[in-house]
């Protein structure tokens, strides 16, 4: 069970240390600091603010013996997030970092950052170039230490535990979730207005129409690159806090209740379907698209999630007023049925994957090969489905008319289809 069907995660990066890792005779001896003389050197680097002396005494110094205290990969994260430092040298500290970090992972007393810091550049107007690195670290320590004590039964010892628990610092996903709107929107993660200005400059003396339209572009390249980045790795981090907790059904109701608003005002469809296709957390997703069509039902259900309840959905749903826009009415519709079936294989993978069931517990059901428990309101016949399909066809023929546009044909075949399957 190195690898849950259900969190299954590898990690952010760990790709390129090979040959370094221990071998039989040097996991059996216990790992230590860097001895002092050599520490010593590495402090001297430092004060003297000799960054590459201080990157390569400790490329030399790191082994599977030896790690460097708590305060020199502080100090690495700081020249990380440091604005006088690009490019290639970035790099050379992240993986630095990376080669740390696989070598000894960090745990709650030895990690080099902590929730402030994360907030704070998440949320800095200046941008400081490393701050992807950065997150792609933090996402890597959190990752490598919650697998960790996954394997002991101690998620209460973990780091995520620490910064992201829904029972204990629920604040500190909401903050995510902001983020991670943030990100799927593009508000908030504009070039900082300066350094644009310095790169106009560059460029200006030789074409400054040309320069000033190929700043732009790059400038808009790498906003979104790093918006695409960040939301991925922000998807890992709302998946640990629904896991982390005794409860991930409680937990990811808490998570859907707060995300619910933000995707009703989320104003495109692209970004909305980006919301929800890059969502790790199957329970997460199926809380929220459940959330969802509640909202856009007249007589909503109070019934439990089931498939009974998804064909409820499918008989009483509606377009939402908010996105009613200039798109074409069908297009409203064929985004519905889109959400329908991806709310159909989410419940589904549910139940299969005992989600609702705490991690660790988890483990055990799936090395069981335990069958999932179903609801009586699971237990649907393809006599209903036929119904209900016949029913919302009528009824998208008053609002659409005959023909259907053949994308409207085909998520009604595929949602017909994805129902027969699993009630088979």
């Amino acid at each position: 069970l190195d690898k849950l069907h259900s969190f299954s995660r590898s990690a952010v990066q760990h790709l390129f240390l090979q040959g370094i890792t221990p071998n039989r005779e040097t996991q059996q001896q216990k790992p230590g600091l860097i001895p002092s003389g050599k520490l010593g050197m590495v402090h001297t680097t430092m004060e003297e603010n000799v960054l590459e002396g201080t990157l390569y005494f400790l490329n030399e110094f790191v082994s599977c013996q030896h790690h460097p205290p708590k305060e020199i990969i502080c100090h690495l994260v700081e020249q990380l997030l440091s604005d006088t430092h690009e490019g290639e040298i970035l790099n050379d500290i992240y993986m630095l970092l990376l080669k740390i970090q696989m070598l000894h992972p960090a745990n709650i007393t030895t990690m080099g950052w902590d929730w402030t810091l994360v907030k704070f550049i998440m949320e800095d107007e200046e941008k400081p170039p490393g701050r992807l690195l950065f997150l792609q670290y933090v996402v890597q320590t959190l990752e490598d230490d919650f697998q960790h004590n996954l394997k002991s039964h101690q998620l209460q010892k973990s780091i995520a535990k620490k910064v992201l628990s829904c029972d204990m610092c629920f604040n500190n996903v909401k903050e995510v979730i902001k983020w991670l709107v943030a990100a799927i929107t593009g508000i908030g993660f504009s070039q900082p207005r300066e350094q644009l200005q310095e790169a106009r400059a560059e460029h200006s003396s030789s074409s400054p129409r040309l320069a000033s339209t190929q700043t732009a572009q790059t400038d808009q390249a790498q906003t979104a690159f790093f918006a695409q980045k960040a939301m991925l790795l922000l998807q890992q981090m709302l998946s640990m806090a629904v896991e982390v907790d005794r409860s991930p059904t409680c937990s990811s109701r808490k998570i859907a209740d707060d995300l619910f608003p933000y995707i009703l005002n989320i104003p495109l469809r692209s970004q909305r379907e980006a919301l929800l296709n890059t969502m790790e957390s199957q329970l997460l997703r199926c809380r929220l698209l459940e959330l969802f069509f509640q909202h856009s039902c007249d007589v909503p259900t109070a019934s439990s999630m089931s498939l009974d309840k998804i064909l409820y959905f499918l008989s009483h749903c509606s377009v939402l007023p908010q996105f009613q826009d200039e798109t074409a009415t069908w297009q409203r519709w064929d985004e519905m049925l889109q959400y329908l079936s991806l709310l159909l294989l989410s419940y589904q993978s549910v139940k299969l994957e005992h989600l609702r069931t705490s991690i660790s517990d988890r483990m055990d059901l799936i090395a069981q090969k335990a069958k999932p428990r179903l609801q009586d309101s699971d237990d649907i016949s393809q006599l209903d489905i036929r119904l209900r399909m016949n029913d919302f066809i009528t009824r998208i023929q008053e609002t659409l008319g005959q023909p259907f546009p053949p994308q409207i044909q085909e998520k009604l075949f595929m949602l017909q289809e994805l129902f027969f399957i699993i009630t088979a």
